[in-house]
């Protein structure tokens, strides 16, 4: 989201969040996508002309099913291991993406990587708990230090050239890796390509018009005034922390 305002400060946004049932790269395919639908179905009542997903394991399991049910650019996320390998290109340095178990387990993140990765400098890790770190707004202090600490500890760092932000929550904590990984590594994520995609099938449309006024509406499934409130200051913690 704070990539897209920044790219198209003249669009209004509509910001949906599924807090009835976050998080979901630890529940089965069927549920997400049922839960994924739903969402879109209430989106669209609010007259959208594109939507994104702005979730990798939203779109790995229901991305193709959506652009069957609704006439409007839908545009998906997937982890950015291609821009990843590519910066490593010449140092023969290692890609590690973090991303929900969801996520990776899917076949379209596997069909990504064996797609673009053929000498096999991909690893990936799962970092479930990071999403109910990030709901709670806990992007930095010792409790986080010491669960990356515990997450990467398996992993020769030095060998690695580029981390990888595989879901949507983790740019949360930008600043609180930068702090903890040797400085050679590079930290990526997908929110500027997508956006990007957004722009490009926007202008193809004729909808990059530009008439808003740089508006945020915050939605949820619970419809709880407190959530609401929750996602504003988050948006305003990720201003802080995820540059």
């Amino acid at each position: 989201m704070h990539e897209a305002m920044k790219q198209l400060p003249q669009e209004d946004f509509l910001y949906f969040a599924d807090t009835l049932h976050v998080p979901y790269g630890t529940k089965s395919k069927d549920e997400v996508l049922a839960f994924v639908k739903a969402c879109v179905e209430t989106i669209h009542h609010e007259e959208v002309k594109a939507l994104v997903i702005a979730c990798n394991t939203a779109t790995s399991i229901a991305i193709a099913e959506l652009r069957k049910l609704y006439d409007m650019p839908i545009i998906g996320m997937e982890p950015a291991v291609k821009p990843a390998l590519e910066m490593n290109r010449s140092s023969g340095k290692r890609v590690l993406v973090f991303a929900t178990p969801l996520t990776l387990k899917e076949s379209k993140y596997r069909e990504l990587v064996s797609r673009i990765d053929d000498t096999g400098m991909v690893d990936s890790l799962p970092l479930p708990e990071l999403v109910e770190f990030c709901e709670q707004l806990q992007v930095e202090g010792p409790r986080i230090n010491d669960y990356f600490h515990a997450q990467l500890a398996p992993y020769d760092l030095d060998s690695f050239g580029t981390v990888v932000l595989g879901c949507t929550h983790y740019p949360f904590y930008r600043r609180a890796l930068r702090n903890l990984l040797p400085s050679h590594i590079q930290i990526v994520d997908g929110s500027s390509g997508t956006v990007k995609r957004l722009i490009q099938l926007l202008e193809h449309r004729g909808q990059l018009q530009g008439e808003g006024h740089g508006d945020l509406k915050f939605m949820c499934s619970s419809n709880d005034a407190v959530h609401i409130l929750k996602m504003e200051k988050a948006l305003n913690v990720f201003r802080d922390v995820g540059v």
